[in-house]
């Protein structure tokens, strides 16, 4: 993989996740047009585009949402092409979605939620010795009160404790490969810091994330290692974390293709 700027990275490590010519409909519209991606392990890489450009497009098919029709590629786990598989069947082998808008589901306590979670991604019980400690020492780093295990999941949130439980639900599944779809929108800044400082803690060496973003705000707190820009559903540029910078500078007309400017 070459990346403008950076030294080239592919002939030294595999991919830990790659998307190759990924090419998607929804409701009969391409949305993605041969999209090509490769993610590595304990890196941060960062999407960024333009509302309709086909980022949550790609968040949701990454995870099988049923809406969305692939109709040519390949997205590789660990050398497996994951798309064959359901939802669940991706969320074992610890693929996670952070959602830009979170659903509400009343009746169901956050608690009871958050152990189904590991219990379902793990495929066996999860202690409640084990549970309670690990939740814990989450939502310490979160600044969750206890009192919020007893609400309903997202029923009645903020923004900000939207975004904060999700988080918190990637904490406690530890995934592999993490997508965070938009997590900074409708965040202010104290939320943000909350938000940013967990995502954060998470990184590790054996783990990816693909933090897909409009703005270059949310990458002053959660550095990339590389950027990548999406329009009109395909990679036209990636580069360091100074490219976000030159987006936030000029918009991304620069990149428009064939308008000729670079």
């Amino acid at each position: 993989m070459t990346i403008r700027g950076l030294v080239t990275i592919g002939g030294f490590m595999k991919p830990l996740f790659e998307i190759k010519n990924l090419h998607v409909r929804v409701e009969g519209k391409e949305i993605l047009k041969g999209l090509d991606l490769a993610v590595y392990a304990g890196k941060v890489h960062a999407l960024m585009g333009r509302n309709g450009s086909g980022k949550t497009t790609l968040a949701y098919t990454l995870m099988g949402h049923p809406k969305y029709e692939v109709t040519g590629g390949e997205v590789l786990f660990k050398g497996e092409n994951i798309l064959p598989l359901k939802p669940h069947e991706r969320a074992r082998r610890r693929l996670f979605l952070a959602f830009q808008y979170p659903v509400a589901i009343p009746g169901v306590s956050i608690g009871n939620f958050l152990r189904a979670s590991m219990k379902a991604v793990r495929g066996a019980d999860v202690p409640i010795k084990e549970f309670r400690e690990k939740l814990k020492e989450k939502m310490k780093f979160l600044q969750m009160p206890d009192s919020i295990m007893g609400r309903y999941v997202h029923d009645g949130f903020s923004g900000g404790e939207k975004k904060r439980l999700e988080i918190l639900q990637m904490a406690l599944l530890e995934p592999e490969v993490s997508v965070l779809d938009e997590t900074d929108s409708g965040l202010d800044i104290d939320a943000l810091t909350i938000v940013a400082d967990g995502v954060n803690r998470l990184r590790a060496s054996d783990r990816s994330m693909l933090v897909i973003t409009h703005y270059q705000r949310l990458l002053n707190y959660v550095k990339p290692d590389f950027v990548h820009v999406l329009m009109e559903g395909k990679i036209v540029e990636s580069g360091g974390p100074e490219l976000a910078v030159e987006l936030e500078k000029k918009g991304y007309e620069w990149l428009q293709p064939g308008t000729g400017v670079r």
